[in-house]
Protein backbone atom coordinates (compact mmCIF):
# COMPACT_ATOMS: atom_id res chain seq x y z
CA UNK A 1 0.00 0.00 0.00
CA UNK A 2 1.55 3.52 -1.04
CA UNK A 3 1.13 5.06 2.69
CA UNK A 4 1.84 8.84 1.60
CA UNK A 5 0.86 11.76 -0.89
CA UNK A 6 1.99 14.64 -1.82
CA UNK A 7 5.78 15.75 -0.88
CA UNK A 8 6.66 14.82 2.91
CA UNK A 9 9.06 17.27 3.94
CA UNK A 10 12.01 15.16 5.31
CA UNK A 11 12.21 12.38 2.36
CA UNK A 12 12.56 16.20 0.55
CA UNK A 13 14.76 17.67 3.06
CA UNK A 14 16.93 14.57 3.72
CA UNK A 15 16.97 12.67 0.13
CA UNK A 16 17.79 9.28 0.19
CA UNK A 17 20.91 8.75 3.12
CA UNK A 18 22.01 5.74 2.99
CA UNK A 19 21.91 2.51 0.88
CA UNK A 20 21.34 -1.21 2.33
CA UNK A 21 21.75 -4.28 0.37
CA UNK A 22 18.41 -6.34 -0.85
CA UNK A 23 18.28 -10.00 1.24
CA UNK A 24 19.66 -12.42 -1.42
CA UNK A 25 20.95 -15.69 0.79
CA UNK A 26 19.22 -17.46 3.36
CA UNK A 27 20.32 -16.22 7.18
CA UNK A 28 20.00 -17.48 10.50
CA UNK A 29 20.32 -15.04 13.12
CA UNK A 30 18.42 -14.44 17.15
CA UNK A 31 15.55 -11.76 16.12
CA UNK A 32 14.35 -10.92 12.63
CA UNK A 33 12.61 -7.64 12.18
CA UNK A 34 10.34 -6.84 9.81
CA UNK A 35 10.15 -2.92 9.37
CA UNK A 36 12.16 -0.38 8.06
CA UNK A 37 10.59 2.90 10.10
CA UNK A 38 10.98 4.20 13.25
CA UNK A 39 9.52 1.78 14.79
CA UNK A 40 11.84 -1.27 13.32
CA UNK A 41 14.96 1.29 14.07
CA UNK A 42 14.11 1.54 17.83
CA UNK A 43 13.46 -1.89 18.26
CA UNK A 44 16.36 -2.74 16.66
CA UNK A 45 18.68 -0.44 18.49
CA UNK A 46 17.23 -1.95 21.64
CA UNK A 47 17.73 -5.52 21.37
CA UNK A 48 21.66 -5.00 19.05
CA UNK A 49 22.79 -3.12 22.25
CA UNK A 50 21.74 -5.77 24.60
CA UNK A 51 23.19 -8.19 22.56
CA UNK A 52 21.06 -9.94 20.26
CA UNK A 53 21.99 -10.52 16.83
CA UNK A 54 19.56 -9.23 14.22
CA UNK A 55 18.09 -9.13 10.83
CA UNK A 56 15.60 -6.10 9.36
CA UNK A 57 13.55 -6.31 6.59
CA UNK A 58 12.37 -3.40 4.80
CA UNK A 59 10.05 -3.81 1.72
CA UNK A 60 10.65 -0.36 0.08
CA UNK A 61 13.65 2.20 0.75
CA UNK A 62 14.45 2.56 4.60
CA UNK A 63 12.22 5.19 6.56
CA UNK A 64 10.06 5.82 2.88
CA UNK A 65 7.08 4.45 4.68
CA UNK A 66 4.89 6.37 6.89
CA UNK A 67 7.96 7.70 8.66
CA UNK A 68 8.61 10.03 5.95
CA UNK A 69 5.18 11.34 6.09
CA UNK A 70 5.21 11.29 10.47
CA UNK A 71 5.06 14.74 11.82
CA UNK A 72 6.74 13.74 14.58
CA UNK A 73 5.62 15.43 17.75
CA UNK A 74 7.03 13.73 20.60
CA UNK A 75 4.42 14.04 23.52
CA UNK A 76 3.50 11.55 26.57
CA UNK A 77 -0.16 12.99 26.20
CA UNK A 78 -2.35 10.31 24.63
CA UNK A 79 -4.85 11.10 21.96
CA UNK A 80 -7.34 9.49 24.76
CA UNK A 81 -7.52 11.57 27.69
CA UNK A 82 -5.77 10.00 31.15
CA UNK A 83 -9.73 10.83 32.60
CA UNK A 84 -10.78 8.09 29.76
CA UNK A 85 -8.74 5.88 30.24
CA UNK A 86 -8.99 5.88 34.05
CA UNK A 87 -12.61 5.28 33.68
CA UNK A 88 -11.93 2.40 31.14
CA UNK A 89 -8.86 0.38 32.61
CA UNK A 90 -8.91 1.70 35.98
CA UNK A 91 -6.67 4.90 37.19
CA UNK A 92 -3.75 3.06 38.13
CA UNK A 93 -3.00 1.41 34.77
CA UNK A 94 -3.96 4.84 32.78
CA UNK A 95 -1.36 6.95 35.30
CA UNK A 96 1.06 3.97 34.24
CA UNK A 97 0.60 4.52 30.59
CA UNK A 98 0.90 8.02 30.91
CA UNK A 99 4.46 7.70 32.67
CA UNK A 100 5.40 5.65 30.58
CA UNK A 101 5.02 8.13 27.56
CA UNK A 102 6.56 10.92 29.87
CA UNK A 103 9.66 8.76 30.75
CA UNK A 104 10.02 7.87 26.98
CA UNK A 105 10.83 11.80 26.23
CA UNK A 106 13.97 12.14 27.88
CA UNK A 107 14.82 8.40 26.95
CA UNK A 108 14.51 9.15 23.10
CA UNK A 109 16.46 12.55 23.56
CA UNK A 110 19.34 10.37 24.98
CA UNK A 111 19.37 8.60 22.29
CA UNK A 112 18.96 11.44 19.80
CA UNK A 113 22.23 13.35 21.33
CA UNK A 114 24.01 9.85 21.08
CA UNK A 115 23.01 9.54 17.13
CA UNK A 116 23.57 13.09 16.92
CA UNK A 117 22.22 15.13 13.93
CA UNK A 118 18.48 14.59 13.98
CA UNK A 119 16.81 18.21 14.82
CA UNK A 120 15.58 16.57 18.12
CA UNK A 121 15.23 19.18 20.83
CA UNK A 122 12.62 20.21 24.15
CA UNK A 123 9.42 21.82 23.76
CA UNK A 124 6.50 22.88 25.83
CA UNK A 125 3.01 21.92 24.55
CA UNK A 126 0.09 23.35 24.86
CA UNK A 127 -3.72 21.51 24.41
CA UNK A 128 -6.51 24.60 24.31
CA UNK A 129 -10.02 23.96 24.55
CA UNK A 130 -11.80 24.27 20.56
CA UNK A 131 -14.98 24.94 21.82
CA UNK A 132 -16.45 26.24 25.30
CA UNK A 133 -18.28 22.92 25.99
CA UNK A 134 -14.94 21.43 26.49
CA UNK A 135 -13.67 23.42 29.32
CA UNK A 136 -14.78 21.08 31.85
CA UNK A 137 -13.02 18.04 30.42
CA UNK A 138 -9.68 19.97 30.46
CA UNK A 139 -10.73 20.80 33.54
CA UNK A 140 -11.18 17.27 34.62
CA UNK A 141 -8.28 16.25 32.55
CA UNK A 142 -5.65 18.76 33.98
CA UNK A 143 -7.07 17.98 38.00
CA UNK A 144 -5.90 14.32 37.13
CA UNK A 145 -2.67 14.89 35.80
CA UNK A 146 -1.52 17.38 38.72
CA UNK A 147 -2.57 14.52 40.97
CA UNK A 148 -0.54 12.35 40.10
CA UNK A 149 2.87 14.76 39.54
CA UNK A 150 2.53 15.77 35.94
CA UNK A 151 4.15 19.09 35.52
CA UNK A 152 1.21 20.88 33.94
CA UNK A 153 -0.11 24.61 34.33
CA UNK A 154 -3.99 25.57 33.79
CA UNK A 155 -4.19 28.84 31.84
CA UNK A 156 -7.68 30.45 31.76
CA UNK A 157 -9.07 32.61 28.69
CA UNK A 158 -6.75 36.04 29.73
CA UNK A 159 -3.68 34.16 30.61
CA UNK A 160 -3.98 32.10 26.99
CA UNK A 161 -4.90 35.68 25.35
CA UNK A 162 -1.37 37.32 26.95
CA UNK A 163 1.04 34.35 26.71
CA UNK A 164 -0.14 32.83 23.53
CA UNK A 165 -1.54 35.38 21.40
CA UNK A 166 -5.07 33.59 20.62
CA UNK A 167 -8.83 33.67 22.74
CA UNK A 168 -9.78 29.81 23.63
CA UNK A 169 -11.57 29.05 26.67
CA UNK A 170 -8.48 27.46 28.75
CA UNK A 171 -5.38 25.23 27.77
CA UNK A 172 -3.53 22.33 29.93
CA UNK A 173 0.22 23.76 29.47
CA UNK A 174 2.66 21.20 29.86
CA UNK A 175 6.40 21.49 30.40
CA UNK A 176 7.31 17.91 28.56
CA UNK A 177 7.48 17.70 24.88
CA UNK A 178 9.84 17.47 22.06
CA UNK A 179 10.39 17.53 17.93
CA UNK A 180 12.59 15.42 16.00
CA UNK A 181 13.43 14.71 12.74
CA UNK A 182 12.39 10.98 12.30
CA UNK A 183 12.95 9.96 9.07
CA UNK A 184 16.75 11.42 9.41
CA UNK A 185 16.82 9.51 13.05
CA UNK A 186 15.85 6.11 11.49
CA UNK A 187 18.33 5.88 9.17
CA UNK A 188 21.16 6.97 11.55
CA UNK A 189 19.91 4.55 13.61
CA UNK A 190 20.22 1.95 11.07
CA UNK A 191 23.29 3.29 9.13
CA UNK A 192 24.50 3.19 13.19
CA UNK A 193 23.09 -0.57 13.38
CA UNK A 194 24.75 -1.85 10.65
CA UNK A 195 28.28 -0.87 11.48
CA UNK A 196 27.67 -2.79 14.51
CA UNK A 197 27.10 -5.83 12.62
CA UNK A 198 23.24 -5.96 12.26
CA UNK A 199 22.03 -7.10 8.84
CA UNK A 200 19.73 -4.37 7.45
CA UNK A 201 18.20 -5.23 4.11
CA UNK A 202 15.74 -2.82 1.89
CA UNK A 203 13.40 -3.58 -0.73
CA UNK A 204 13.09 -6.71 0.64
CA UNK A 205 9.52 -7.72 0.84
CA UNK A 206 8.78 -10.83 3.47
CA UNK A 207 6.17 -12.85 1.61
CA UNK A 208 5.10 -16.00 4.86
CA UNK A 209 5.88 -16.69 8.05
CA UNK A 210 5.72 -19.68 9.94
CA UNK A 211 6.17 -20.24 13.56
CA UNK A 212 6.38 -22.73 15.94
CA UNK A 213 7.56 -23.33 19.65
CA UNK A 214 11.20 -23.98 18.89
CA UNK A 215 11.79 -20.79 16.02
CA UNK A 216 10.09 -18.67 12.72
CA UNK A 217 10.91 -18.93 9.43
CA UNK A 218 10.50 -15.71 6.98
CA UNK A 219 10.38 -16.18 3.29
CA UNK A 220 11.08 -13.25 1.17
CA UNK A 221 9.18 -12.75 -2.26
CA UNK A 222 12.24 -13.90 -3.82
CA UNK A 223 12.64 -16.91 -1.85
CA UNK A 224 15.44 -16.12 0.33
CA UNK A 225 14.98 -17.65 4.12
CA UNK A 226 15.60 -16.18 7.55
CA UNK A 227 15.45 -18.59 10.18
CA UNK A 228 15.08 -17.43 14.04
CA UNK A 229 14.18 -17.31 17.49
CA UNK A 230 11.64 -14.54 17.50
CA UNK A 231 10.14 -12.51 14.88
CA UNK A 232 9.26 -8.59 15.38
CA UNK A 233 6.66 -7.47 12.76
CA UNK A 234 6.73 -4.23 13.25
CA UNK A 235 5.55 -2.79 9.11
CA UNK A 236 3.66 -0.24 10.57
CA UNK A 237 0.20 -0.57 8.97
CA UNK A 238 1.06 -3.21 6.77
CA UNK A 239 1.27 -5.33 10.03
CA UNK A 240 -2.49 -5.96 10.03
CA UNK A 241 -1.55 -7.93 6.87
CA UNK A 242 -0.47 -10.99 9.65
CA UNK A 243 -3.78 -10.64 11.03
CA UNK A 244 -6.90 -11.98 9.89
CA UNK A 245 -8.68 -9.84 12.94
CA UNK A 246 -8.23 -5.75 12.38
CA UNK A 247 -7.46 -4.32 15.02
CA UNK A 248 -7.11 -0.66 13.80
CA UNK A 249 -9.02 1.28 11.46
CA UNK A 250 -6.95 3.10 8.35
CA UNK A 251 -7.03 6.76 8.14
CA UNK A 252 -5.02 9.41 6.70
CA UNK A 253 -3.89 13.12 8.03
CA UNK A 254 -2.54 15.88 6.42
CA UNK A 255 0.00 18.52 6.40
CA UNK A 256 2.00 21.19 5.17
CA UNK A 257 5.58 22.82 6.26
CA UNK A 258 5.87 26.85 5.70
CA UNK A 259 9.26 28.29 4.14
CA UNK A 260 11.44 30.10 7.02
CA UNK A 261 10.02 32.39 9.52
CA UNK A 262 12.53 34.85 11.65
CA UNK A 263 12.12 33.09 15.15
CA UNK A 264 10.96 36.67 16.30
CA UNK A 265 8.17 36.32 14.07
CA UNK A 266 7.46 32.72 15.39
CA UNK A 267 7.14 34.22 18.91
CA UNK A 268 6.17 31.04 20.89
CA UNK A 269 5.90 28.52 18.23
CA UNK A 270 9.44 28.51 18.52
CA UNK A 271 9.39 26.12 21.70
CA UNK A 272 5.83 25.14 22.27
CA UNK A 273 3.74 22.74 20.10
CA UNK A 274 0.20 23.43 20.05
CA UNK A 275 -3.05 21.13 19.51
CA UNK A 276 -6.18 21.47 20.03
CA UNK A 277 -9.18 18.96 22.12
CA UNK A 278 -11.43 18.76 18.85
CA UNK A 279 -11.73 15.56 16.70
CA UNK A 280 -10.20 15.63 14.37
CA UNK A 281 -7.69 18.05 15.90
CA UNK A 282 -5.20 20.64 14.50
CA UNK A 283 -1.64 20.75 15.75
CA UNK A 284 1.26 23.11 14.89
CA UNK A 285 5.20 22.68 15.40
CA UNK A 286 8.34 24.47 14.52
CA UNK A 287 11.47 22.84 13.02
CA UNK A 288 15.22 23.48 13.55
CA UNK A 289 15.38 25.51 10.67
CA UNK A 290 12.66 27.83 11.20
CA UNK A 291 9.71 26.06 9.51
CA UNK A 292 6.17 25.57 11.32
CA UNK A 293 5.38 21.98 10.56
CA UNK A 294 0.95 21.89 10.44
CA UNK A 295 -0.79 19.06 10.70
CA UNK A 296 -4.65 17.65 11.00
CA UNK A 297 -7.68 17.54 9.02
CA UNK A 298 -8.04 13.74 9.03
CA UNK A 299 -10.60 11.58 7.90
CA UNK A 300 -11.36 8.17 6.50
CA UNK A 301 -9.72 8.38 3.65
CA UNK A 302 -6.89 5.67 3.13
CA UNK A 303 -7.08 5.32 -1.00
CA UNK A 304 -4.22 6.50 -2.16
CA UNK A 305 -5.86 8.14 -5.31
CA UNK A 306 -8.66 9.49 -3.57
CA UNK A 307 -6.14 10.76 -0.73
CA UNK A 308 -3.39 12.20 -3.24
CA UNK A 309 -6.50 14.41 -4.64
CA UNK A 310 -7.60 15.54 -1.27
CA UNK A 311 -3.88 17.07 -0.05
CA UNK A 312 -4.19 20.49 -1.70
CA UNK A 313 -7.55 21.19 -0.38
CA UNK A 314 -6.48 19.91 3.15
CA UNK A 315 -3.57 22.08 3.10
CA UNK A 316 -5.54 25.13 2.23
CA UNK A 317 -7.83 24.72 5.07
CA UNK A 318 -5.15 24.11 8.11
CA UNK A 319 -3.48 27.47 6.70
CA UNK A 320 -7.04 28.58 6.94
CA UNK A 321 -6.93 27.31 10.70
CA UNK A 322 -3.78 28.32 11.22
CA UNK A 323 -4.32 31.81 9.91
CA UNK A 324 -7.90 32.10 12.52
CA UNK A 325 -5.42 31.89 15.16
CA UNK A 326 -2.27 34.14 14.41
CA UNK A 327 -3.37 36.49 11.51
CA UNK A 328 0.12 38.21 11.62
CA UNK A 329 1.91 35.37 11.36
CA UNK A 330 4.02 35.71 7.66
CA UNK A 331 2.85 31.98 6.81
CA UNK A 332 4.25 31.11 3.09
CA UNK A 333 3.30 26.77 2.35
CA UNK A 334 6.09 25.03 1.28
CA UNK A 335 5.55 21.43 0.93
CA UNK A 336 2.11 19.55 1.65
CA UNK A 337 1.60 16.29 1.66
CA UNK A 338 -0.67 13.39 3.63
CA UNK A 339 -0.17 10.07 4.86
CA UNK A 340 -1.84 6.75 6.29
CA UNK A 341 -2.32 6.07 10.05
CA UNK A 342 -4.10 3.92 11.98
CA UNK A 343 -6.23 4.39 15.33
CA UNK A 344 -7.23 1.81 17.95
CA UNK A 345 -10.89 2.00 19.87
CA UNK A 346 -9.01 2.73 23.20
CA UNK A 347 -6.22 4.96 21.82
CA UNK A 348 -3.24 2.48 23.06
CA UNK A 349 -0.92 0.68 20.67
CA UNK A 350 -0.32 -3.08 20.63
CA UNK A 351 3.19 -4.84 21.79
CA UNK A 352 3.77 -8.52 21.94
CA UNK A 353 2.60 -12.35 20.67
CA UNK A 354 -0.98 -12.38 18.73
CA UNK A 355 -2.63 -16.00 19.59
CA UNK A 356 -3.07 -16.28 16.18
CA UNK A 357 0.89 -16.77 15.69
CA UNK A 358 2.19 -17.86 19.02
CA UNK A 359 4.88 -16.50 21.61
CA UNK A 360 7.74 -16.46 19.36
CA UNK A 361 6.19 -13.61 17.29
CA UNK A 362 5.89 -10.04 18.67
CA UNK A 363 3.68 -7.34 16.77
CA UNK A 364 4.66 -4.00 17.35
CA UNK A 365 1.93 -1.67 16.10
CA UNK A 366 2.56 2.15 17.56
CA UNK A 367 -0.51 3.20 16.14
CA UNK A 368 -2.18 7.14 17.16
CA UNK A 369 -1.09 10.10 17.81
CA UNK A 370 1.90 9.66 19.20
CA UNK A 371 3.54 6.43 18.00
CA UNK A 372 7.20 7.79 18.17
CA UNK A 373 7.21 7.92 21.96
CA UNK A 374 5.11 4.44 21.43
CA UNK A 375 7.83 2.95 20.02
CA UNK A 376 10.43 3.96 22.06
CA UNK A 377 8.13 2.41 25.16
CA UNK A 378 8.01 -0.93 22.73
CA UNK A 379 11.31 -1.44 22.26
CA UNK A 380 12.36 -2.06 25.63
CA UNK A 381 8.86 -4.11 26.34
CA UNK A 382 9.66 -6.42 23.10
CA UNK A 383 13.15 -7.35 24.73
CA UNK A 384 11.51 -8.18 27.89
CA UNK A 385 9.20 -10.07 26.21
CA UNK A 386 12.25 -12.18 23.97
CA UNK A 387 14.35 -12.05 27.28
CA UNK A 388 11.13 -13.60 29.34
CA UNK A 389 11.37 -10.81 31.58
CA UNK A 390 8.26 -9.09 33.10
CA UNK A 391 7.03 -5.65 32.05
CA UNK A 392 4.67 -3.25 33.47
CA UNK A 393 2.38 -2.35 30.43
CA UNK A 394 2.92 -5.64 29.05
CA UNK A 395 -1.11 -6.32 29.69
CA UNK A 396 -2.55 -3.01 28.96
CA UNK A 397 -0.29 -2.69 25.67
CA UNK A 398 -0.80 -6.65 25.00
CA UNK A 399 -4.02 -8.19 22.54
CA UNK A 400 -5.28 -9.13 25.93
CA UNK A 401 -6.37 -6.51 27.16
Amino acid sequence: MDLKSGYPYWAVKNGLMHAFPKLEADTRCDVVVIGGGITGALISYELVTAGHEAVVLEQRDIGWGSTAASTALLQYEIDTHLTDLAERFGEAPAVIAYSACAEAIPMIQTLARDVRDVDFARMQSLYYASRRRHRRALEAEFELRQRHGFDVELLERDAMRERFGFDAPCAILSRLGGRIDPYRFTYRLFARLQKQGAAIHDRTQADSITANNRGVTVRTKTGAVVRADHLVVAAGYASQRWLSESVARNRSSYAFISDPIDEAELGVLADTMIWESARPYLYLRSTGDGRLLVGGEDDAVDIPARRDKRVDKKARRLIRQVRRLFPELPLQPAYSWAGTFAETEDGLPYFGPHPEHGKRVHFAMAYGGNGITYSMIGAGLIRALIEGKAHPLSGLFGFGR
